[in-house]
């Protein structure tokens, strides 16, 4: 299940800024892509492009080698979990309704669980430590216990892809690695894993391929080591910083500098 973008271009209505300007990558079975940027980038847009959620100006945007626009909704359901940044829930629902949300694709409209759904729902429940919230309504869930059931939403779906956007935002330590190591897990198995997130060590330590994004151009991919260059992310972030080699990792390790002193004008004559 391979996930790419070829020169995309995408600029949302009524802004001359283009929100993507000639972006090509690629995202592999067996692989933890992980998208690295700025606020602004075009990281969380590369993702709605890929799933043709945003109109495309021009290029291409491809799963398994097909144009989006030839997947159907419920198809690509079948093949791509998703967990967006945020998302509205309407009506009131138990945590276990929620994650056999991700076995819709498979049923249909007036269609009951059968063992098969519920032994999916189970497993994802499980791999991400909720099954103890299964009757719990979501809207008493916190901010982490919440994320971590929209993420078992996704893999309940069974997909051959998973993109999820800042999958860890608001996770305590320990959950924030159980699911980091739970998607590396799942690219170490075949599965195509694309992910965005601000944390650049943790992505350093679990991801095979980094995408970094300045002002919706790709300005480095790659390994870890080839992409996380202390020149490299000076120039995208725009502030004095250092790399060195994690001792535990053998991987890159990032440090943001303190901002250099502003000169005395004074003094400075």
């Amino acid at each position: 299940m391979r996930l790419a973008t070829v020169d995309l271009v995408v600029r949302y209505p009524s802004t001359t800024r283009l929100a993507l300007d000639g972006v090509t990558m690629e995202a592999r079975d067996g692989c933890l892509t992980a998208v690295l940027g700025p606020n602004g980038s075009g990281k969380s847009t590369l993702l709605k492009a890929i799933l043709g959620t945003v109109p495309v100006r021009s290029g291409r945007a491809l799963v398994d080698r097909k144009e989006i626009s030839a997947w159907s909704r419920r198809e690509l359901a079948r093949e791509v979990g998703v967990v967006p940044q945020t998302e509205t829930i309407a009506f009131p629902i138990t945590s276990r309704e929620m994650v056999a949300m991700g076995r819709y694709p498979y049923l249909g409209a007036w269609s009951s669980e059968r063992d098969v759904d519920r032994r999916a729902v189970a497993a994802a429940m499980d791999a991400c430590d909720v099954a103890d919230l299964a009757e719990r309504d979501i809207t008493t869930l916190s901010g982490g216990e919440l994320q971590r059931v929209r993420i078992a939403r996704a893999l309940a779906q069974e997909p051959r892809a998973l993109v999820l956007d800042e999958p860890t935002a608001s996770l305590d330590i320990r959950h924030e690695m159980a699911i980091l190591e739970l998607l590396r897990a799942s690219a170490d198995r075949g599965m195509n894993v694309l992910l965005i997130t601000h944390g650049v060590d943790l992505a350093a330590r679990f991801a095979d391929e980094l995408l970094l994004l300045a002002d919706g151009r790709v300005a480095a991919s790659g390994s870890p080591e080839t992409v996380l260059r202390a020149e490299v992310l000076e120039r995208v972030y725009r502030w004095p910083i250092a790399v060195s080699v994690d001792p535990t990792s053998g991987t890159p390790h990032v440090t943001p500098r303190r901002a250099p002193p502003a000169k005395d004008p004074d003094n400075a004559r």
